[in-house]
């Protein structure tokens, strides 16, 4: 018998069998599901923008995998002036290589498979023949393990005898990758290399990139690299600022400029150079 019979005989025989409580209850599920939709979702760490990708390798046929970042999940929040680009909780430049972990062959995802028999046979006799590779088990790759990774594809294209751009190119990501490990040490209160040390590092490898790219510019044919001419044409105006050859980045940013086929975006990008190129030339 519920507490409320006897409300029949009252006229109001439907509220016998109610739950006195139930307003509260309904109450208490609506601001629980309110808040759930309202709760923030919680921010992916690194581990969650990446996963494992299958590859046979080109010059030994071994089959494996490596990390590679999920380029639909991972959020692009800006690119410094030499467009290296720059991720929200990840950097992309670590899993940009691909490394073969049976014969020590490496290269940038999008010239991996580009291998000749002729190449294949260097690689074999010069990389491959003593190359001691590290382990890499952890669920993301540290700076330290990218950048053995990055000096690897950079020695197999050396050894393969690949095109100035594609050595470039590595030199390029490399340099960028640097500055992202340099700038995940400026709060540490005992880095294991020095900011200052990187930072040479850095340059150097930016300035082999500009070399190459230089060289590649007059042999080769574009798209180059993922990048058309005027692309490439304000990177290397823009590296060309960087170790401050402005007359060289001058004349590029004009082509850039007075091109009908830039992009809106890269003539922006370019006005601004072009406006601190006038300023250091005053200095001078």
């Amino acid at each position: 018998m519920g507490i409320l019979s006897g409300l029949k005989r009252l006229g109001l025989g439907n509220l016998e069998n109610v739950d006195i409580y139930e307003s509260e209850k309904e109450e208490s599920r609506q601001k629980a599901k309110k808040t759930t939709e309202t709760a923030p979702k919680p921010k992916p760490e690194e581990k969650d923008l990446i996963y494992e990708r299958s590859y046979t390798c080109p010059v030994c046929g071994a089959d494996f995998t490596t990390k590679v970042m999920k380029s639909g999940k991972a959020r692009l929040v800006g690119a410094d002036q030499d467009l290296r680009p720059r991720y929200d909780v990840i950097d992309s430049l670590k899993y940009d290589v691909v490394l073969c972990p049976v014969c020590a062959y490496a290269a940038l995802a999008n010239s991996f498979t580009h291998v000749s028999p002729g190449q294949t046979k260097l690689i074999r006799e010069k990389i491959s023949a003593s190359a001691r590779i590290s382990n890499y088990h952890n669920d993301t790759y540290s700076y330290e393990q990218a950048l053995e990774r990055y000096q690897l594809a950079l020695a197999s294209a050396v050894v393969k005898r690949a095109k100035a751009s594609e050595k470039a190119y590595i030199c390029l990501k490399t340099g960028w990758l640097i500055r992202g490990y340099a700038e995940s040490l400026k709060d540490a209160e005992q880095p294991p290399v020095s900011v200052e040390e990187l930072n040479n590092h850095e340059n150097e490898y930016l300035e082999n990139a500009y070399k190459g790219f230089l060289e590649a510019r007059q042999s080769e044919n574009f798209p180059m690299c993922g990048m058309d001419e005027l692309t490439m044409d304000y990177l290397l105006a823009a590296l060309a600022m960087r170790f401050q050859h402005y007359d060289v980045a001058g004349r590029l940013i004009s082509t850039v400029l007075t091109s009908s086929s830039a992009s809106a975006r890269v003539k922006d990008k370019a006005r601004d150079m072009k406006e601190q190129v006038l300023q250091e030339l005053k200095k001078r």
